[in-house]
């Protein structure tokens, strides 16, 4: 699923801060009509954006069905209907086949023979609940007929490979057996249930050969511990045992199981198949309640290999503090490989480690050396001879191959833009996730490698959003400069919508999180970058020190001193903009969620060049913010390498609130209520800092239990009331005010034809 940014229609003048600044002139009907008729992107824009989903390819890759979500503004609800597009006449072709307003159909998938597809959806579930019925449907059109009518609803559901069953679970969601209907008879056979499980059924796969299925499900069920839920005794207990889960296999013709993993050391949290059946691999947690159902429960796992025939058991990694992918097959079930970081030491990038199958107790073989970045396993090429994988490169995301015998890794796109890429081995297709700076994301389908080296080549199948060639937007491009210490820095640039060579104009520093991640050519990044340059702002996304993209050692110059490299490379990269004539040094303000309110925080303290300053869900003690966290290791690395409790002083000192009263600028602070990743007091302690102090401060706590704004109008609330405080502070723009984003109620009924602009402006 594509997920994108948000926008404000009432957002979009510049204005001069004073006569003596020269900064972009007002994006009005002038400058609407010098474009072509175009006008500014606006932050609602952004939440009336569809947004295309589950793309599933027909089994002779004739056809893709997918889902599109649309955005109902009024109730600030999307819903979802289903489209199916032929993969030879593209996205022209594109037809609607579900039309069910305010309700959701959804997880596509084709019977094996490509004649009809089976989906869910909650369109006969009164009330708006969310429980899952089936339906079957044609692709050329007609009825969809229910097929399921289960009291709790239906989950989890798949064709069986030799296309004989259609298999789904169903039942409370703690509570879940498996069921199955014959293929030749949906509609109207009576449903088998196929495990009888003492145990709710959790993740579960069909097997190739069409005979057996394989479940994840727990040792044991407190009974009593599900009733004080039920009769209201709902204390939350940190680190709660849970029952350990292990695997089990049933043969689909005999209902016969059989238990595949026992051990109580470990409870399974993850498993894949090999093709022809044989071997079974998963990544299974120390079985502890501080090591399971937590954020880091990956760095507390292994990897395990089980001989399915045998039940017999071969521990295949041991190591501390360190993720490993689950393991993945080659086609013809010789040889595994799984991805964990250089060496087994903690937060190296990752490389790919191979050994044959059958080669118990054998080395594994370290693939991917030569390459500076990340090499996982996406997937196998059908000769079995190379692994594909995506990775970040620059301000990229590009399709990589790594040759098995030559340990060598080639680049085999070569947009300037964000593409990903799937390949189904049974339509033999590659299916290509695209977006750049002037498209929002659109699917593709290639016929072969050679294809997705040239775009020119690739069929577009879906276009969800072509309501973008209509909007004015700002030139994007990846820029570098030379940070303090020599070392040269990248990251992008959002010129002004309106640009004019010899200008300066007002700058928006826009710090992306992680802070191992990077800031890409993809579309409006930078936490609604179009919207400000339509509204005359140049937009700065640096890729500072402790980013991802730009090889292991910038990702890790932050490691021991978090703020010290990355801040220089931002301020840095803000003094390249000046020099270049493209910036004034008297009308910017920074911004940024998660680590880019961390680094948003340190710019606070660290320098009063800023007017304005937004920060979301950023630390400002490091001590107290340890504790408060779902996260701790990685914290512990990047601050030297101690727990807290050892070394107090090496946190404090790299913490925002230790230099407070070096805060001079305006700052907006924003925070989601039970965030757990970086907790509300973080926010608290700083606001009641800047409260005491006198610093200008506005402070907005979003409800919810996320790290991110998880509701449409509050995303849009936190976006238009942050570009408002950015305009009060740097030009001189009247204060955010409630109306302001209660009249995009309003202006999507004018959309809609609702309403008439007359009788919108009129209430």
């Amino acid at each position: 699923m594509i997920h994108l940014p948000v926008v404000n229609p009432h957002l979009l003048r510049a204005v001069s801060l004073c006569a003596c600044l020269t900064v972009a002139l007002p994006l009005a009907q002038q400058s609407a009509a010098q474009s072509g008729g175009k006008r500014a992107m606006t932050f609602l824009d952004v939440q009336l954006m569809k947004q295309a989903g589950s793309p599933t390819l027909s089994p002779n890759g004739r056809w893709l069905l997918y889902t599109l979500s649309t955005m109902n503004w009024k109730d600030a609800r999307r819903s979802t209907d289903i489209w199916v597009v032929a993969t030879d006449r593209g996205a022209a072709s594109a037809r609607q086949l579900t039309f069910t307003a305010d309700k959701n159909e959804g997880s596509p998938r084709w019977a094996r023979d490509g004649s009809f597809f089976v989906f869910s959806s909650n369109r006969d579930t009164p009330n708006n609940a969310s429980q899952q019925q089936l339906y079957v449907m044609r692709p050329d059109g007609g009825e969809a007929r229910k097929i399921t009518s289960v009291t709790d609803g239906v989950g989890q559901f798949a064709f069986t490979y030799d296309g004989r069953w259609l298999i789904y679970a169903a039942g409370k969601t703690d509570e879940q057996q498996l069921w199955m209907l014959p293929v030749t008879a949906l509609e109207s056979a009576t449903p088998v249930q196929l495990t009888k499980h003492p145990t709710p059924v959790r993740s579960w796969q069909v097997a190739r050969d069409g005979q057996t299925l394989f479940f994840v499900s727990p040792d044991t069920v407190d009974k009593d511990n599900k009733l004080r839920m039920e009769k209201k005794f709902d204390v939350r207990v940190r680190n709660e045992p849970l029952p350990a889960e292990h695997i089990w296999s049933i043969d689909l013709a005999t209902k016969t199981t059989k238990r595949l993993t026992s051990d109580a050391a470990y409870s399974v949290r993850g498993f894949a198949l090999s093709d022809d059946g044989k071997w079974l691999a998963f990544s299974g947690t120390k079985n502890d309640r501080y090591a399971r159902n937590i954020t880091e429960e990956g760095i507390n796992a292994d990897l395990y290999l089980v001989d399915v025939a045998s039940a017999a058991i071969e521990r295949l990694t041991n190591n501390v503090d360190i993720g490993e992918s689950v393991p993945s097959f080659s086609p013809d079930g010789q040889w595994i490989a799984f991805s964990a970081a250089n060496d087994f030491s903690y937060f190296r990038d990752a490389k790919v480690y191979l050994r044959r199958v059958a080669d118990k107790g054998g080395q594994w073989k370290k693939l991917g050396m030569s390459y500076d970045g990340d090499v996982t396993v996406g997937w196998w090429s059908d000769d079995g001879k190379t692994i594909y994988f995506s990775d970040g490169v620059r301000a990229t995301q590009q399709l990589m191959a790594l040759d098995i015998a030559n340990d060598k890794v080639t680049q085999i796109t070569q947009e300037k833009a964000v593409t990903n890429v799937q390949y189904d081995e049974d339509a033999k297709l590659y299916l290509i996730a695209h977006s750049d700076p002037r498209h929002p994301p659109s699917a593709y389908v290639a016929r072969s490698v050679d294809e997705l080296r040239d775009k020119s080549k690739w069929t577009q199948v879906t276009n969800p959003n072509p309501q973008a060639a209509d909007w004015l937007l700002g030139d994007a491009e990846e820029i570098t400069w030379k940070s303090k210490d020599g070392k040269m820095v990248g990251g992008v640039l959002v010129k002004p919508a309106d640009y004019q060579l010899g200008r300066r104009y007002p700058l928006i520093v826009a710090i992306h999180g992680g802070p191992a991640g990077a800031d890409v050519l993809g579309f409006n990044g930078g936490y609604g970058s179009q919207i400000y340059a339509g509204a005359g702002y140049a937009v700065l996304m640096p890729n500072y020190r402790g980013s991802t993209n730009y090889g292991e050692a910038h990702k890790l110059g932050i490691v021991g001193d978090y703020f010290k490299k990355g801040y220089e490379d931002i301020i840095t990269g803000v003094d390249h903009l000046i020099a270049s004539g493209l910036v004034h040094p008297d009308s910017m303000g920074a911004l940024g969620w998660s680590a880019g309110g961390h680094w948003s925080n340190w710019i606070l303290v660290n320098t009063t060049r800023f007017k304005a300053i937004s920060t979301g869900a950023g630390t400002s003690n490091w001590i107290s913010m340890y504790a408060q966290s779902d996260v701790q290791r990685n914290r512990q690395n990047y601050l030297g390498g101690k727990l807290p409790y050892d070394d107090f002083e090496a946190y404090w000192k790299q913490s925002p609130l230790r230099y407070i009263k070096n805060a001079k600028t305006p700052t907006m602070i924003h925070v989601v209520d039970g965030d757990p990743r970086v907790p509300r007091p973080q926010s608290d302690e700083l606001h009641m800092a800047l409260k005491k102090l006198g610093v200008p401060t506005e402070y907005y706590v979003y409800p919810g239990m996320t790290h991110g704004i998880p509701d449409p109008r509050n995303q849009l609330l936190k976006s238009v009331s942050e570009m408002m405080w950015m305009d009060h502070w740097i030009r001189g723009k009247p204060k955010f005010q409630w109306k302001d984003v209660l009249k995009t109620l309003e202006e999507a009924e004018v959309r809609a034809g609702i309403a008439s602009p007359a009788t919108s402006s009129a209430r």
